[in-house]
């Protein structure tokens, strides 16, 4: 029962770790949901002008104006909670029978729905379309009743405009302060202000957004020319109601943002790891256990007398007790350690053997050691040793702690066993040699022979898993942010429809029609595009740099290839989402529509 309860515990432990990171995601996908659904309820309120201006007419208040479009959102959002609660569950009993016939353990038991999930997706489900829906409200109670009979549009006053452009202005000026203020910082220090500083940007460049559009989409201009009068009337219409269309952007922009941020974080960490290992591994191969777990000390035995071995060094960690607190020792061959690595010495020498042992920058920093300093060691046994700081050198992620002599260290273990051992060829790195190792291993494939294209292959292999995995979760935001294109498009088409019949009446064909939608949605789409793109540039770079702080070979690399890939995919979501759309507007019959109100 003890050993049942344990396993519970720490499964229920790292489940939390997995619940928590499906939970960020969603909530991005909710974000980016937001949007639409605020944008959705500025469309039907501009729609029911003349309705909701009827009733302020005839005694309504502002405050039951608003109220009523509150009770609209409350019936959305209960109706789109439970819908999402009983999919949500459906997939959960779904993916369970999957991993269940792909052969997946699974154990049995019943699907287990707990009264927090269902008041959970309630709560947020309505309160997210209520919060959504509270500003469009307030906008449509506060339009005189006359301006707005006499009017289908209400236009935003320039002081709401000016007062929007200054909080934006001002919320990303504080954004780019904070994030490069974190820069400067070192390690887990700057990540606080980081997280700060970006939430703060992606706020600001979202208020400042209709600002933006007419700029950037004029920059299209030249090119929506060669399209004749859809290209000239695609570009009006996109910047015709600026915050309409900054939503709608919005929405594309944020995934793209974080897309886009953890490509360069990870292409440059690539980058990066390869260069240290090309840099501080001087060993032609590196051996270890492909589960991770430790190696028998025999197995350096029977590598140092394989034919064409030189020199090899076991790295071995073991527990002891400096100065009250515990610190992990790794033990290596002083001889040949030397050899086999490349370590930048800050201070004293490299050098290891007898009771000499070497230190990372940051351990001596925190401890007060430099070259010559001394320290009592009490070892797993019980045993005491002091021993001597030859030398202080620079850590990276692969080598850092503090290194002793396999000699000095051995006598103190009852259990010896080494995580990975660093082997040096006469004839270097070779199919032959590689091969000629792994036999002299027993051909086993629990134990890697890597040398040092086989680790930065690993390596890109762990990333680009890593970011597939991240790719499909943001999909959920670049999803939802389709179905706002589509949904502003429609609408758009619906309040347009007097417009688009007088059009089509003084001679623009059908295929006009079509192109004039689906060049709207497509320069929509790219203006969020290359706002997505340029974000998550900057974040890239500014999370770079805070981890430059703590690793030297950190390099910036821009993935060009793929940020083009990332706007060709911001086109396309332009042009798939404007097809339903375009087909609509086309088969509009003209003299219905002219005579629409």
């Amino acid at each position: 029962q003890r050993l049942a309860d344990d396993q519970a515990e720490m499964i229920a432990s790292q489940m939390s770790g997995m619940k928590q990171g499906l939970l960020v995601f969603a909530g991005i996908a909710l974000f980016v949901g937001t949007f639409i659904i605020a944008n959705t309820f500025t469309m039907l309120v501009a729609q029911r002008t003349k309705e909701l201006a009827l009733l302020r007419a005839v005694g309504a208040s502002r405050r039951q104006v608003t109220r009523t479009v509150l009770i609209e959102a409350f019936v959305v959002g209960v109706v789109a909670a439970v819908t999402g609660l009983v999919a949500g569950v459906g997939i959960g009993a779904g993916l369970r029978s999957l991993m269940g016939s792909l052969g997946e353990t699974v154990p049995d038991g019943p699907l287990v729905i707990t009264p927090g999930t269902v008041g959970a997706a309630l709560a947020v489900g309505v309160l997210v379309t209520m919060l959504a829906a509270w500003l469009p409200g307030r906008r449509a109670a506060k339009i005189p009743p006359v301006a707005a009979m006499s009017s289908v549009h209400a236009k935003a006053s320039v002081k709401s405009l000016v007062l929007r452009n200054t909080i934006g202005a001002l919320f990303s000026a504080a954004g780019v302060a904070v994030v490069l203020a974190a820069t400067t910082m070192s390690g887990s220090d700057g990540q606080a202000p980081m997280g700060l500083g970006a939430c703060l940007l992606i706020i600001g460049v979202f208020v400042l957004t209709p600002l933006l559009s007419r700029p950037l989409i004029a920059a299209a201009a030249p090119v929506l020319r060669l399209f004749g009068v859809s290209g000239k009337l695609a570009r009006q219409n996109s910047v015709r109601n600026p915050r309409r269309t900054a939503a709608t952007a919005s929405a594309l922009m944020i995934g793209l943002t974080l897309i886009t941020g953890m490509t360069v974080m990870a292409g440059s960490l690539q980058k990066s790891i390869d260069k240290m290992a090309s840099e501080a591994i001087r060993a032609d191969y590196v051996v270890f256990m492909a589960n991770g777990n430790a190696l028998s000390p025999d197995v350096e035995k029977e590598l140092k007398e394989t034919e064409g071995v030189t020199a090899t060094s076991p790295m071995r960690n073991a527990a002891a007790r400096i100065g009250g607190e515990t610190e992990y020792l790794t033990g290596v061959d002083g001889a040949t350690f030397g050899d086999l690595t490349k370590l930048p010495v800050e201070d004293g020498a490299f050098k290891v053997g007898g009771d000499r042992v070497v230190v990372d920058e940051d351990t001596a920093k925190s401890r007060g050691w430099t070259a010559g300093s001394s320290f009592t060691a009490s070892f797993e046994d019980g045993k005491k040793e002091k021993l001597t700081v030859a030398g202080v050198y620079q850590a990276n992620e692969m080598m850092s702690g503090i290194m002793l002599d396999l000699a000095t260290l051995a006598p103190h273990q009852t259990d010896p066993a080494d995580m990975q051992v660093m082997v040096k060829t006469a004839d270097g790195t070779s199919d032959a040699t590689k091969n000629r190792l792994e036999q002299a291993l027993g051909s086993n494939p629990a134990i890697k022979v890597q040398d040092k294209k086989d680790i930065s292959q690993d390596i890109a292999q762990m990333f680009t898993m890593m970011l597939n995995m991240l790719y499909g979760l943001l999909a959920m935001a670049v999803i939802v942010a389709v179905l706002g294109v589509i949904n502003t498009l429609a609408m758009s088409v619906f309040e347009r429809s007097q417009e688009i019949g007088m059009l089509r009446a003084i001679g623009l064909d059908r295929t006009g029609i079509k192109r004039m939608v689906r060049l709207e949605s497509l320069v929509i789409s790219l203006f969020g595009g290359v706002l997505g793109i340029g974000l998550g540039v900057f974040f890239g770079w500014a999370a770079g740099e805070l981890m430059a702080s703590s690793m030297a070979t950190y390099e910036l690399v821009l993935p060009w290839t793929r940020m083009a890939v990332f706007l060709l995919l911001a086109a396309a979501v332009g042009v798939l989402a404007a097809l339903w759309p375009a087909r609509r507007a086309a088969r509009l019959n003209m003299l219905t529509a002219i005579k629409s109100e």
